[in-house]
C-alpha cells in the first residue's frame, strides 16, 4: 500500500473554500516557513479511498479476537461514544465562564465520586493523560509527602521483578532509586525478599494486584502492612483493575494511592496512541498534594496536564458506570475472570499455564518446554495466530516467564469466541509438531509478513523522504 504522500499529485484538491471575508493577518517573517510544507495534494475520493484501505489493514476488537494481556482490549459500547460527542461536551472551552460549564463540572464531580468508591480512595484528579502519566503523578504524591515531613532519606522505591515496565521507569523519573525484588515460586511477592529490601530509606512500594501474571496476591494485607511499618507508602498500579473493580478495592488492600486507566477499564477504546486518562486517586492525607486545575483552583497547585485533562474520556467513563450500575460493575469483573479461567482450562493439555492455579482476568502460558520439544518459539506461535485471524497475545512478558504468552480474553467475549480461540491454539500446537519450519516463516497470509524486528527496533524508518 502506498503512503498518502506517494499518492499525491500537484494541483489536486479536496475542497474549495469561499473567499476570505475578514481582514487577513500575516505572521511576522521570523515565524514563517522559508518553504511551503510538503503536504500531500489529493482529491476527495483519493483521501476517502486511502483511509478506507487503511481500515481494512487494521486489526481491532471490532474485527476479531484481541487477547492482548494486561491491556484490556475489550469491546466498548458505542453509546458512550455518542454521549461524549454531544455538543454540550465537545463545544466547551476550558476558559469559559464557570456558570456556563456547570454540567461538565457535575460530570467530573460525579465520576470522581464513583471512582473513589470503586478504588477505596478519598480524592482524585483527572489530569494525567495516560496510565504511565498517572503512575508519575502518584509517585510524585509519595515524594511530596515525604518531603513535606522533612524525611529526605527516603530515596528508594521497591518494585517486583514481574512489574509492568513503566513502574521502574516511573520511579526513576521521579528521582528514586529502584529496588527490584524477585518473585516467589508462586509468581507473587516474596515476603522474605520484601522484608530484606525494607528500611528507613524506603519511600514506597509499587505493586499491581492482580499481578502481571494474572494472580491475586493472597498476602496483600501483609505486604502493605510491612511497607507501612517501615514508614513507606503503597502505590497501586491500576492496570489490572478490570479483574477486581466492584469486588475488591485497592484502598481496602492498604494502598495509599492509585491510578486507573479510564481508557482500558472504563470504556474508552484502548490503543491507537490515545487520548487516554490515568485518573489518580489517593487517601485523604495525600489529597493536599494532588495537582489541581488552574481553572478550578486559585491556590497555585502544580499541574501535570492542562486544566482537567482529557475531559471527554471522563465523560465516557461516567456513561459506562451509569450504564452498568452498582450491580453491573462487579459483574463485568467476574465475567472477565470467568472467561480467562475458561480459556486457560480449554488450552491446557497443549500449551501449559506458567502457574497452574485459578487466575484472575488474564493468564500466562509458559512455552519453554514446548520450544525445546519442537523448536517453535513463543514468537513463532504468536505470528502463526495472525494467519488464523487472531491478534497475538502479549509476547515475552512478564520477564519472569522466558517463553511467555499472556492472554486476556476480557468480559465482552462470548463462549463461542473462546471455544474458537482454544481450537486455534490446538491447531497451532499440532502444526508445530508437524511442520515447525512453516511456523518459523509465519504469518503467510497477512498484509505484512515477518519483518526484521531487530532492524526495525534499532533503525526505524519513521519519516517519509520524497525522492530527489
Amino acid at each position: 500500500m502506498k503512503l498518502i504522500f506517494e499518492k499525491s499529485a500537484p494541483g489536486r484538491r479536496s475542497q474549495l473554500l469561499d473567499r476570505c471575508d475578514v481582514e487577513q493577518f500575516e505572521l511576522p517573517e521570523k515565524f514563517r516557513r522559508a518553504e511551503k510544507a510538503p503536504l500531500p495534494q489529493l482529491s476527495e475520493i483519493d483521501v476517502d479511498r486511502h483511509y478506507s484501505e487503511l481500515n481494512t489493514r487494521v486489526h481491532g476488537v471490532n474485527t476479531s479476537f484481541y487477547p492482548l494481556g494486561s491491556c484490556t482490549m475489550k469491546y466498548n459500547p458505542r453509546v458512550n461514544e455518542e454521549i461524549a460527542a454531544l455538543p454540550g461536551f465537545t463545544g466547551i472551552h476550558p476558559l469559559a465562564p464557570e456558570y456556563s460549564v456547570q454540567g461538565c463540572k457535575e460530570v467530573i464531580a460525579t465520576a470522581k465520586k464513583y471512582l473513589c468508591e470503586i478504588s477505596g480512595m478519598d480524592d482524585m484528579t483527572f489530569q494525567p493523560a495516560a496510565g504511565a502519566h498517572g503512575e508519575f503523578t502518584g509517585v510524585m504524591l509519595i515524594k511530596q509527602y515525604h518531603q513535606s515531613r522533612g524525611d529526605q532519606k527516603r530515596c528508594k522505591i521497591i518494585v517486583p521483578d514481574s512489574a509492568h515496565g513503566t513502574n521502574p521507569a516511573t520511579a526513576a523519573m521521579c528521582g528514586f532509586e529502584v529496588v527490584n525484588i524477585a518473585s516467589a515460586p508462586d509468581g507473587c511477592v516474596d515476603i522474605e525478599a520484601l522484608k530484606a529490601a525494607l528500611g528507613d530509606d524506603t519511600a514506597g512500594l509499587m505493586l499491581t494486584n492482580p499481578n502481571p501474571v494474572g494472580l491475586f496476591d493472597e498476602n496483600i494485607l501483609e505486604i502493605t502492612r510491612l511497607v507501612h511499618e517501615a514508614g513507606g507508602l503503597c502505590y497501586y498500579d491500576g492496570a489490572n483493575l478490570n479483574a477486581v473493580m466492584g469486588v475488591v478495592r485497592p484502598g481496602d488492600m492498604g494502598f495509599d494511592c492509585t491510578h486507573m486507566n479510564l481508557h482500558k477499564t472504563f470504556s474508552t477504546p484502548h490503543g491507537g496512541g490515545g487520548p487516554g486518562a490515568g485518573a489518580v486517586g489517593c487517601k485523604a492525607f495525600l489529597a493536599p498534594f494532588l495537582p489541581k486545575s488552574a481553572l478550578m483552583d486559585e491556590e497555585g497547585h502544580i499541574q501535570v496536564r492542562s486544566f482537567e485533562g482529557n475531559f471527554l474520556i471522563v465523560v465516557r467513563a461516567l456513561a459506562y458506570l451509569l450504564t452498568l450500575g452498582k450491580e453491573g460493575v462487579p459483574e463485568a469483573s467476574t465475567n472477565a475472570v470467568l472467561n480467562a479461567n475458561y480459556l486457560m482450562h480449554q488450552i491446557k493439555g497443549t500449551f501449559e499455564p506458567a502457574f497452574d492455579r485459578i487466575c484472575m482476568h488474564e493468564f500466562v502460558l509458559d512455552l519453554g518446554a514446548f520450544k525445546k520439544e519442537t523448536g517453535v518459539s513463543a514468537l513463532d506461535v504468536a505470528k502463526t495466530l495472525i494467519d488464523y485471524g487472531m491478534h497475538p497475545p502479549t509476547m515475552y512478558f512478564p520477564l519472569i516467564v522466558h517463553e511467555a504468552l499472556m492472554l486476556e480474553p476480557t468480559e465482552t467475549e462470548s463462549k463461542d469466541t473462546l471455544d474458537w480461540a482454544a481450537e486455534v491454539f490446538r491447531k497451532v500446537y499440532e502444526l508445530a509438531h508437524q511442520d515447525p519450519e512453516y511456523m518459523h516463516e509465519a504469518p503467510h497470509h497477512a498484509q505484512i509478513g515477518r519483518p526484521d524486528e531487530v532492524l526495525a527496533a534499532r533503525k526505524p524508518v519513521v519519516r517519509f523522504r520524497p525522492a530527489e
